[in-house]
């Protein structure tokens, strides 16, 4: 259980310096708005059910929120639905911070929190 904190930790940390490196003008809501997921993969992860290991996990790669969420949802904890609008209104908000659209990133961030406390 170790290594699988150590490896969201490390994922975390990866998602965070690389988003601040290309920070637009939304980028620290979308990083914090992605911390807070993690630390509540991780809360899951810690407190909740277990599966085995997939052969995927196996081949040296950081776990990435979206496959993280996917196992949690076949254990039941997460919604698959939930997720999927989650992570589409996070991929909306980076669109749009990518393309320096403050008001479009601002309100698809609104859709993840509010998708995400559902």
């Amino acid at each position: 259980m170790r290594i699988w904190q150590s490896l969201i930790a490390c994922g975390a940390s990866l998602v965070v310096s690389i988003s601040v490196s290309y920070a637009g003008s939304c980028s620290q809501e979308i990083v914090r708005f992605r911390a807070e997921i993690d630390a509540k993969q991780h809360s899951n992860a810690t407190a909740g059910l277990s599966a085995p290991e997939s052969s995927a996990a196996t081949t040296h790669r950081q776990p990435t929120q979206r496959s993280i969420g996917a196992a949690e949802s076949q254990l039941g904890e997460v919604s698959s639905e939930k997720l999927q609008a989650v992570m589409a209104a996070v991929d909306r908000a980076s669109e749009a911070d990518r393309a320096g659209d403050q008001i479009a990133c601002e309100e698809a961030l609104v859709d993840a929190w509010r998708a995400f406390r559902q």
